[in-house]
């Protein structure tokens, strides 16, 4: 086969990312309202402030501006994540940072896959913040090896996933067809499941050793746990969010409003209960619910040199005393 055959890993990337946008906005509703809420804050600013506009289209940035900046998942095994990391390189997609959340409590570390070269960022920024559960983190021995034998058991991608990755290595890509339907397979792996894969028991218990290691273990696989889109005024966006009733953080994460805004800005909607069916004795369904997807907003601003953010930190801990 021809290289000229084949789809861009930027293109397949682009289809990905638009999937996975409609299927959790079909899972989440209210998600698909607050991506409605930001286009509209995103459409005034712009009105507002024609400098800002013009700026936006004189780097590329407008047609970017309506794309999800990046999502999360979770998963269980290191099998798992190396699989992920051969499904998401068919996209372009590379592991960039090393994150080590214990050290705040939470019992994972993590990685971010994301095009890495400016063309490909250019075309589509998309990039899936992946954690990997550490289970010997788990100080119960009893439900750590019960975690592990359960994770153990699970498959959290389809054969026909499996097979277009190994395509893609042999091959060297994809072809349109083959694209398109790596898309709808490796979407799969992301789609929310309402049936657990344990008892509601067995989930109690591992929510009690840690929330996050319930949502990992008790599902068939790495449901999307956010999206988040980029919003210009995120002032606006989080008082639009309280007027029309969504349950919005209290404030907004990050710097405070500036004039001319730094680092990053980071608000969202509270995680959903959402109904959730546990296996139960006989093969009858026990009924309980789960607390764990969200949806989350972004404004972007300057990076910061070494002497700015060390002057930063510095106001940061003197305003706080």
């Amino acid at each position: 086969m021809r290289d000229t055959a084949f789809v861009s890993p930027d293109q397949i990337r682009s289809w990905f990312a638009q999937a996975m946008s409609d299927m959790y906005r079909t899972e989440v509703p209210l998600y698909g309202d607050l991506m409605s809420l930001v286009a509209q804050v995103n459409a005034q600013t712009l009105q507002a402030n024609p400098a800002l506009a013009q700026r936006l289209q004189r780097n590329d940035e407008r047609a970017r501006l309506d794309l999800e900046r990046h999502g999360a998942i979770r998963v269980g095994t290191a099998a798992e994540l190396a699989t992920l990391r051969r499904l998401f390189a068919v996209m372009g997609m590379q592991p960039v940072g090393y994150y080590d959340l214990s050290v705040a409590g939470v019992p994972v570390h993590s990685t971010a896959f994301r095009p890495i070269d400016e063309a490909a960022l250019s075309a589509n920024p998309f990039r899936v913040f992946t954690s990997l559960l550490r289970l010997e983190l788990i100080e119960d021995a009893a439900l750590r090896a019960q975690a592990e034998q359960i994770l153990q058991q699970r498959q959290i991608f389809t054969a026909g996933a499996l097979q277009l990755i190994e395509r893609y290595e042999q091959q060297g890509g994809l072809d349109a067809d083959q694209a398109r339907q790596f898309v709808a397979e490796a979407l799969e792996t992301f789609r929310w499941h309402g049936d657990a894969t344990v008892s509601l028991p067995t989930y109690r218990a591992l929510s009690q050793a840690h929330k996050l290691i319930a949502d990992v273990v008790s599902f068939h696989g790495p449901h999307i746990n956010h999206l988040t889109p980029r919003t210009l005024d995120i002032d606006a966006a989080q008082e639009q969010m309280q007027r029309a009733g969504i349950d919005a953080k209290a404030v907004i994460e990050g710097p405070p409003r500036r004039r001319v805004p730094i680092l990053l800005r980071q608000t969202s909607f509270k995680a959903l209960e959402e109904p959730v069916r546990f296996v139960g004795d006989g093969g009858q369904a026990e009924h309980g619910t789960h607390t764990a997807r969200f949806g989350e907003i972004e404004q972007r601003g300057l990076a910061l040199t070494p002497k700015g953010r060390a002057l930063y930190d510095a106001l940061l801990a003197q305003a706080r005393d």
